[in-house]
This record gives structure tokens, C-alpha cells and sequence, in this order.
């Protein structure tokens, strides 16, 4: 049995609905900044309970232009995760701040508790990642932000949909980023983003910097770059807003399924806490594995598309050399590193797919 990780053939495999969206933007020739996009933006605004959203080009320029917007640059210093993607750090960096890492806990997500400890004079804002789908202790990470008088920018790239307590990500910090990127929850036909936040002043500065700066045709208000949605890729997003809800709970229910088949393989299988008020919607199904290498090549064998995001953590890659960390600084995340393994959760899998990969999981550690 074949069970994928990409799940893009089932979920456009009729794709009728949205092509003749295309066609009618082709006779409407709006193709920049068309009248999707804007549906679009009220649509994704309202689902995470923010007054303002704004579409850009992609998840990375949602948090670079957030930082942009705030006048986070060189000789600021932004706090963030070293075992989130590159994207992440990389609009850090693309500002010409610097990241300054903090460790993770047991659900790979920023360690609210060492975040105080990194604060310097040159911290301008914390960045926490809602890795996996799972939302970062964002109530404390709020207290400890109104004390120090920083910024919020929640990377929620990878969770539209999640929540504590009934509250979407992406609605606590001053402003949010989130990823269209085809692999994501939900997800459109090449790359896209999208910047939530609560502040009108902000909205329109966005409106400006992902455009140019132009404040009309001929009224150029700021330098500011390229970055809008494509009106195509806003019609695919207006499509699957319809079915989100449904593709989360389908994640959701996927991962219980899981964990409930790994439940006994304590000292093999370490699934994440699971906190009753908070929904994970599960960008990834990822926990830590023993034999993790091993285990991962006899999955592939067995037709299951596992992956490993990641294997080397930010502050060990080359391109981070600069900041001066070394092995051993951040040891929660570097542990997790050496044993996590993504297992597909998608919402196209089948029982019979599940049993498979529960099964051939299982099987490799009964032999």
C-alpha cells in the first residue's frame, strides 16, 4: 500500500469550480490585486477573529513586511526558535536584525520559561512559532511581552485554524503571519501569504509596502517591494476557505487515530503533550522516535512517505556561523532533532492507509 505525504492530486483532483473562477478572472483581466483578493482578505480576517488581513506573496514576507512595518532592522534583535523553518529566521535576518534563539519544550514549541533570559536592551520582539500546528503558551508569552514593552509577531504559518481556550492564532500577538505554501492546511496553487492584525495603521502600511509603497497610480508613499497575493491564487484560497474547517478536523481526528495506536509504545514513541484547551490542526503529525533513521527507512520501504523536519537545527546550520552559537546551546531542540519523524496526517488518507501506517510502525517495534 502507498500511503503519500503530498495529498494535492485527491484534493484538485476535479477542479472544475476553480477553473471557472480562473476563466471569469480571465474576461475581468483584474489580475493584480483583483476583487478575489479582497473577498479573500475579509474571509481570512474573519476565521481568525482579527479585524484586518492582508494578502502578500508569501508566508516568509508576512513576517518579514510584520517586521518591516514596526521598523525592526539592523541592530534589533528579534527572539525566535532554532527548530522552526528557515523561512522563519530568514525574514528575521532579511530585516537586518538579528535572531537570537531560545530553546523548545516537549512540544517543539518556544520554552516560555527561558525567554526572559534572552531579553536584551536590543530586543525589539518576540517571534514564536506555532510549530506543527500547535499553538505556543501564547498567554504567558503575552505577559512577558506587555512587561519588557516588546513586540508579537506569532509565525502561524503552519496553524491557521488553531486555537487556546476558543481563541484563533494569530489573533493574540500585534500582528500574524501565515503561509498559503501548497503543503499547508490550507493551501493554494503556488505561494502565498497573508498578515492579520487588529491595527488599522498597520493594515494600510501593509496595503503600501506589499505594493510598492504606491498610494495611487502615480503617489508613491514609502519604498516598499513587490509582495502582493496573486488574484489566482486568492480565487483557490476563496475555494478551500469553504472546506477548512473540514480538513482540520479531519487532521485532528488522523492524529488522535495515532496516537491512540502509539499509546503503548512508551520507550520507542514519544507523542507531544496534548492539552485539552488547545487545538493542534496538525500541519504536521510529528513525534520522536527510537532507531529514528531506521525506522524512517523501513516506512519509505513499506510505501509510507514519512519525512524528518529537521535534522540539523538553525543554530548549527552554516549560514547562522555569525551568530556565534555552538552544539550543545540549545539541548531540548537538539535531542528532538536527532529522533523526530513526520508521519502523513493529511485529510485524503483512508482507515485502511492509517491501519497501515499505525501497523508497519507498531511492527517495527515488536520485531
Amino acid at each position: 500500500m502507498k500511503v503519500k505525504y503530498s495529498y494535492l492530486e485527491e484534493q484538485f483532483a476535479n477542479p472544475e469550480d476553480i477553473l471557472n473562477d480562473v476563466r471569469a478572472l480571465i474576461k475581468r483581466g483584474d489580475y493584480t490585486l483583483g476583487s478575489a483578493v479582497s473577498e479573500f482578505e475579509g474571509e481570512f480576517a474573519k476565521f481568525c477573529n482579527t479585524r484586518y488581513a492582508v494578502g502578500v506573496n508569501s508566508g516568509t514576507d508576512a513576517l518579514f513586511l510584520s517586521m518591516k512595518a514596526l521598523n525592526i532592522g539592523a541592530g534589533d534583535e528579534v527572539i525566535s526558535v532554532p527548530n522552526t523553518f528557515i523561512a522563519t529566521v530568514g525574514a528575521i535576518v532579511a530585516t537586518g536584525a538579528k535572531p537570537v534563539f531560545v530553546d523548545v519544550n516537549a512540544e517543539y514549541n518556544i520554552d516560555e520559561n527561558l525567554i526572559e533570559a534572552a531579553i536584551t536592551n536590543k530586543t525589539k520582539a518576540i517571534m514564536p512559532v506555532h510549530y506543527t500546528g500547535n499553538p505556543a503558551n501564547m498567554p504567558v508569552i503575552m505577559n512577558i511581552a506587555k512587561k519588557h514593552n516588546l513586540y508579537i509577531i506569532e509565525d502561524a504559518c503552519q496553524a491557521i485554524g488553531a486555537a487556546i481556550n476558543g481563541k484563533p492564532v494569530g489573533s493574540f500577538g500585534l500582528v500574524a503571519g501565515f503561509s498559503l505554501h501548497p503543503l499547508k492546511n490550507l493551501n493554494v496553487w503556488g505561494d502565498g501569504g497573508v498578515i492579520v492584525t487588529n491595527s488599522q495603521e498597520l493594515a494600510d502600511k501593509f496595503k503600501l509596502l506589499r505594493n510598492h509603497g504606491l498610494k495611487g497610480r502615480d503617489e508613491v508613499e514609502l519604498f516598499g517591494y513587490n509582495s502582493r497575493l496573486d488574484t489566482l491564487q486568492a480565487i483557490v484560497g476563496n475555494r478551500l476557505m469553504n472546506d477548512l474547517e473540514v480538513i482540520n478536523n479531519a487532521r485532528i481526528k488522523n492524529a488522535k487515530t495515532f496516537d491512540d495506536a502509539f499509546s503503548d509504545l512508551s520507550g520507542y514513541i514519544t507523542i507531544p503533550p496534548r492539552k485539552p484547551n488547545v487545538r493542534n490542526v496538525y500541519h504536521l503529525y510529528m513525534i520522536q522516535a527510537r532507531d529514528r533513521d531506521k525506522l524512517l527507512t523501513y516506512l519509505v520501504e513499506n510505501g509510507i512517505e514519512a519525512k524528518i523536519h529537521y535534522p540539523i537545527p538553525l543554530h548549527l546550520q552554516k549560514a547562522s556561523e555569525y551568530l556565534g552559537y555552538k552544539a550543545g546551546d540549545f539541548p531540548v531542540c537538539e535531542m528532538q532533532c536527532k529522533s523526530i519523524i513526520t508521519l502523513p496526517v493529511h485529510q485524503h488518507l483512508t482507515e485502511q492507509m492509517i491501519s497501515h501506517v499505525s501497523d508497519k510502525t507498531r511492527k517495527f517495534y515488536k520485531k
